[in-house]
């Protein structure tokens, strides 16, 4: 029988050595559930590039429907990680989404779970 990750570290081990579990937290405690989703997350990190970024390039850069992209950004923004304008062109209404200092907090919370977890 192989021993758990446990049996590999003798008791008392220092916590660096001993991993998160000696430190009583591990870094899954600190992923934002809305982000595990990849379109979410990859969307955030698109518009926390940039400025403001429009409707259409979202949903080529990601690759996805109107539909699908819509869906992300509504939730999104009822969690207050971005922001979306629809602002009136000529005869055309373009939107641009913008994040926040929510969504980036979030995002930067996320994106080291994700590294602390695969060991970075």
């Amino acid at each position: 029988m192989r021993p758990g990750p446990r049996a590999a570290h003798a008791p008392g081990a220092p916590a660096e050595q001993a991993g998160p579990a000696a430190t009583g937290r591990h870094p899954r405690h600190d992923l934002d559930p809305l982000l595990l989703h990849g379109v979410r997350f990859s969307l955030l990190a698109v518009v926390l590039a940039a400025e403001k970024v429009a409707f259409a390039y979202l949903r080529d850069e990601l690759q996805v429907s109107d539909s699908v992209l819509s869906r992300q950004l509504t939730a999104l923004e009822e969690a207050g990680h971005l922001e979306v304008d629809k602002v009136a062109e000529g005869r055309r209404t373009r939107t641009w989404v913008r994040g926040t200092p929510a969504g980036r907090a979030a995002f930067d919370r996320h994106r080291a779970a994700l590294v602390a977890i695969a060991g970075g």
